[in-house]
């Protein structure tokens, strides 16, 4: 009983240790708080916006390339529609677009990398091999392939950009399993009889998902980057469909006139991916079982 007491009690003291790793590093990062307020803020934004976007965001007037002013806060474009109104509305489509499409990718990579590294051998060498073609290739070479292949709209974007960034799950996910399907807790399960489905969901991929986490994290600014690269080239979702790539895009001709057609949405962009990336370093941190406890 003396033995099984002392080998429960830091299984149990588990949790709330790694709660109080999260509460000290970003109570001690900065950076971190800032990236959770701006985010947090951008987020709010997008839920509000039916409420507080001051305009229709597709509505045209006759107030063309106004300069920011207290009847348009962040001016207008070129057909007269509000700015602030189509930033508030592309937050929606952006960040939703940079979730699914991280969502998406961590699904199929990490189903590929644990399927892979567990069973090793023919599987292994399969999956391997086709993730290693596709790392031959930048991530954004591989998007604008497949939308070409798919045509663009919104759902062929997300599945695009998902399908160009599976790779790095698929290779933390193998690490990983390659590295814990060998210790102690894999072989009392598999003595115990439990299928490799259960051994892989219940055993080994809990234990493989701070890294995961912390790629899924930095890769939501890299989706939203690239929705915006692909919209900025005719590649993304429709005319008619708000985002920041596509404000950028409409606006980049007439930026010599005014100025606020680029500054205002690149800054949106340059903000929520800075504060994604904050929040990333953030968590690598505080999963970073190297570190020593705090």
């Amino acid at each position: 009983m003396t033995d099984s007491t002392v080998i429960d009690e830091p299984l149990a003291d588990a949790p709330p240790r790694r709660r109080n790793r999260f509460r000290v590093v970003f109570s001690k990062d900065r950076k971190a708080q800032f990236g959770l307020v701006i985010l947090g803020l951008f987020l709010l934004g997008a839920l509000l916006a039916p409420v507080i976007a001051p305009y229709d965001p597709n509505a045209m007037t006759l107030n063309m390339m106004a300069a920011p002013s207290g009847e348009n806060l962040l001016g207008t474009d070129d057909l007269g529609r509000d700015l602030l109104s189509r930033i508030l509305w592309g937050t929606q489509i952006s960040l939703f677009v940079g979730v699914a499409t991280v969502g998406l990718a961590l699904v199929a990579g990490v189903f590929l990398g644990v399927i892979a590294g567990y069973y090793g051998g023919w599987i292994d060498n399969l999956i391997m091999r086709y993730i290693d073609l596709q790392w031959a290739f930048p991530n954004f070479i591989i998007a604008v392939y497949l939308v070409a292949v798919f045509g663009t709209g919104l759902l062929n974007v997300i599945v695009a950009i998902a399908l160009a960034f599976l790779d790095d799950f698929a290779r933390i996910a193998r690490s990983m399993v390659l590295t814990l399907k060998q210790e102690q807790f894999v072989d009392a399960a598999r003595v115990q009889g439990y299928s490799d489905l259960r051994i892989m969901l219940r055993h080994i991929l809990p234990n493989a998902m701070a890294p995961i986490i912390v790629q899924a994290t930095v890769s939501v600014s890299y989706a939203i980057l690239g929705e915006a690269s692909l919209s900025f080239l005719g590649l993304g979702v429709s005319a008619d469909t708000p985002t920041w790539g596509l404000i950028l895009a409409d606006g980049r001709s007439f930026i010599s006139r005014a100025w606020w057609l680029g500054v205002f949405p690149g800054l949106a962009i340059m903000l929520v991916v800075l504060s994604i990336n904050f929040i990333g370093d953030a968590l690598r941190d505080a999963l970073d079982v190297r570190e020593s406890d705090l």
